[in-house]
This record gives C-alpha cells, sequence and structure tokens, in this order.
C-alpha cells in the first residue's frame, strides 16, 4: 500500500514540473517577447532576451520528458483498473509528445534567425520580421493540433480515476469534461476565425485546468487512497 502512495506522489511531482513548465514556455515567455502586431518590437525583444527565449525551449523538451515520466507512472498506478485503457492513454500521451517536437522545430528556426550572426546580415529587417512571423504562426497552429492530444488523454486518464477508487471520483469526471473542452477549443481557433477574440479560451478549458490543477495537488499533497471504502 505504501507503494502505491509513493507512486502517486511521484505522479504528483510530475505533473507539477508540467505545469510550472507549461506555464513557463506556453504563457509567460511568450507574453514578454512576441508581439504579432508588431514584429519589429518582437525582434528587439528576441535579441534583447535571447537567454529567455532558450530557456523556453530547454523548459518545453524537459517537460515534454516529464511528461512521458508522468504517463508511464499512471500507467503502473492504473494498469489494474483496465490494462486496455492505460494503454491507450499512454498512446495518445506519445503522440502528443512526438507532435510537440517536431513543433519545437519552429522555435529552433526563430533561434537560428536571430542568432545567426554574419550569415543572415543580407536579409532586410521587413525579410527578417516575415520570416520569424511565419515561424510564429506555424507553431501557434502546432500547438492548437497537439491540443487535441493533450485533451484526449484526459478522457482515459479521467476514466481510470472515477474507476480506481484510490483518487476521488470527482476528478475524474473534470478531466473527462475537460478533454472535451480541449477539442472544443481545437475546433473554434482552426474554424472560426475571430475564436480568440470571443476571449473564451481560458473557459472553455477551466474544467480540464481544474482537474488537472486538482489531481496534481491531490497526489503530492495525499497520494492515493488504499482504502477503496474511503471513496
Amino acid at each position: 500500500m505504501e507503494t502505491i502512495k509513493r507512486t502517486a506522489r511521484t505522479a504528483g511531482l510530475f505533473y507539477l514540473v508540467i505545469v510550472f513548465g507549461g506555464i513557463f514556455y506556453l504563457r509567460y515567455v511568450p507574453v514578454i517577447l512576441i508581439n504579432r502586431d508588431n514584429m519589429a518590437l518582437t525582434v528587439r525583444n528576441l535579441r534583447a532576451h535571447i537567454t529567455l527565449f532558450r530557456f523556453a525551449i530547454v523548459a518545453e523538451i524537459v517537460s515534454n520528458l516529464f511528461y512521458l515520466l508522468l504517463v508511464l507512472t499512471f500507467y503502473k498506478l492504473f494498469q489494474q483498473v483496465s490494462k486496455r485503457v492505460a494503454l491507450v492513454m499512454v498512446l495518445l500521451v506519445g503522440i502528443s509528445i512526438v507532435m510537440d517536437f517536431v513543433n519545437l522545430q519552429n522555435r529552433l528556426a526563430i533561434l537560428s534567425l536571430i542568432d545567426g550572426g554574419t550569415q543572415l546580415r543580407t536579409f532586410s529587417p521587413a525579410v527578417m520580421q516575415d520570416q520569424i512571423l511565419v515561424y510564429i504562426n506555424i507553431y501557434r497552429n502546432g500547438i492548437r493540433a497537439t491540443e487535441i492530444f493533450w485533451g484526449g488523454w484526459l478522457f482515459p486518464l479521467g476514466y481510470l480515476i472515477y474507476r480506481s477508487k484510490i483518487i476521488p471520483k470527482i476528478i475524474g469526471i473534470f478531466l473527462m469534461v475537460g478533454c472535451f473542452g480541449y477539442v472544443t477549443d481545437f475546433i473554434g481557433s482552426f474554424f472560426f476565425l475571430h475564436y480568440s477574440d470571443l476571449g473564451i479560451t481560458n473557459y472553455v478549458i477551466m474544467p480540464a485546468s481544474i482537474g488537472e490543477l486538482s489531481i496534481c495537488f491531490w497526489l503530492l499533497i495525499m497520494g492515493a487512497r488504499t482504502n477503496p471504502r474511503q471513496q
């Protein structure tokens, strides 16, 4: 029983790294450096804070590695509930990690343009800005596509939690609902040009955010229930 609690707390620690890493490279750094309506300012920001941009790339790599560790830990924790569903969960996470690493090449391309030295002096400022904007947009669209799998794995995870009786069922429900929030957000951003102007993204993915933060801190603080009757 202590092994189950230790495994659960390990999963919680991995989740915490992913949460803070995601906030850093998906939220904080883009807000500080990127202004898609003023690419001249964006280029200046990137040049002035190139180390911060490098840290964002490193954070994305580290977050994906911990993402893999997390899902393997969850597989170990929940395989007795349903091995088939646990394998689907691992598959969805694996696909999202591959997609994100492929998409990361766009940030590396931006880094090459900013840090290209004398090799890129022939590029005019306008050409440089246009190139960087293209890579920023491709990266942004890649994140949108990856969202399908970031949300997709939450459904089998939520189902396993709901069935396991070692973690509160309500967390599993939030995660399952959150899965559809991510998918809805992708559909909205992909098919509707002015979707982002509506400002509803945070509300659409709120169930997922509640579920993920809840499971993260529950595992860290409480671990897993060793007596199913405690549900």
